[in-house]
């Protein structure tokens, strides 16, 4: 059956029309002039917590435009599309996700906000926690939303949730996992073994830390790969927490042949020893330098101290430049390093002797 229109219906839709329109209008004229202009001034004046509020808030408030201006024009419209009551429950369900919306878009700005808020009032806050944080108020703001809408439809979320309890054993045995990686999570961010940029070695992974969720601690490895662990195996593991090192150590034997004289051995170690604490990038708490054992083809120094940087690139040089000093001093000493070496006794006949039996000869 089709449906005619009086002139008087016409008009009215006319009307709806044009208000939606004007609406439109609206919107772009706010978001291209007015809302440019407002922060524009909000970033000169410096309110930076301000300007971030109202970008959050920028895409929710261009649908606001569409929303009101459905809201105004419906009443106008010669037919009825839906009823006055679900009309209200749509409307204010859209109002509450807007507002949802936008305070869900600010958590994105929690690590400025806590940085602006750490520098005015002196706080000391790890970087993990902020990620962290961030995502716990995501999805507090998602349920929240989520539980307000419901209640707006008339559903009753209480007995909702309290009808949960029923299939709530069954529920925990599914999700055991996820709940054991969500504690994990917590527990790292509350003991703080690591945080964000830390180097870091367990049995699962080693590598800097780049982010930390409900579920899982990405890790990038130093081959470049991204390995996700999950917090319940992270957090039950023993962590290496190779950036909280004070200090890097080196330890090695150094051999020399057997041809070197006490008196050579003695002024190798004693210099290598000076040097070691003339070197500025040397730890000097903890300097050992040794004759160590007779091995089997070389005397054995040994050699164990800390550098003062912890950086791997400047440990590096660091070691270098020691070598290349000790190097110097074994020249200069006319000791020479060792190296595996064999000793073959040529007997009458002209045949190879092995040790064993070289040995078994002299005891004869």
């Amino acid at each position: 059956m089709e449906m005619i229109l009086s002139l008087e219906e016409w008009k009215n839709l006319g009307i709806a029309i044009g208000i939606f329109l004007i609406f439109l209008v609206l919107r772009k004229l706010f978001t291209t002039y007015v809302f440019k202009l407002v922060l524009g001034f909000m970033k000169n004046i410096k309110i930076d917590f301000a300007a971030k509020i109202l970008e959050s808030f920028e895409k929710p408030l261009r649908w606001l435009f569409v929303i009101i201006g459905i809201q105004v024009a419906l009443p106008y419209l010669p037919f009825e599309l839906i009823a006055h009551d679900t009309e209200r429950k749509i409307f204010r369900s859209l109002f509450i996700w807007l507002a949802a919306w936008g305070i869900y878009d600010l958590t994105a700005s929690t690590s400025e906000i806590f940085a602006h808020f750490v520098k005015r009032f002196d706080f000391q806050i790890d970087r993990i926690v902020i990620p962290f944080v961030e995502k716990m108020v995501r999805l507090i703001i998602i349920v929240l939303a989520f539980s307000i809408i419901a209640e707006e439809w008339g559903f009753n979320v209480n007995g909702f949730i309290a009808g949960l309890g029923l299939g709530g054993l069954a529920f925990a045995l599914a999700a055991k996992d996820t709940i054991g990686n969500f504690f994990g999570g917590i527990v790292i961010v509350t003991e703080k073994p690591f945080t964000i940029g830390d180097w870091i070695k367990t049995p699962s992974v080693e590598g800097t830390v780049e982010d930390i969720t409900f579920r899982s601690t990405k890790v990038r490895t130093f081959a470049q790969a991204l390995v996700t662990v999950p917090n319940a195996t992270l957090s039950n593991e023993p962590i290496i927490n190779w950036s909280k090192m004070g200090k890097r150590q080196v330890a090695f034997h150094l051999g020399v042949t057997y041809s070197t004289s006490r008196e050579q051995l003695e002024t190798v170690v004693y210099r290598i020893k000076q040097m070691l604490i003339a070197d500025e990038d040397v730890h000097n708490e903890t300097i050992l330098v040794n004759f160590d054992r007779f091995n089997e083809s070389s005397l054995d120094i040994y050699l164990y101290f800390f550098t003062n940087t912890i950086a791997f690139n400047d440990y590096l040089k660091v070691k270098e430049q020691v070598n290349f000093k000790i190097m110097e001093i074994f020249e200069e000493a006319g000791v020479e390093f060792a190296f595996p070496t064999r000793t073959l006794v040529i007997d009458n006949q002209g045949e190879a002797i092995k040790e064993e039996e070289l040995f078994e000869k002299a005891r004869g």
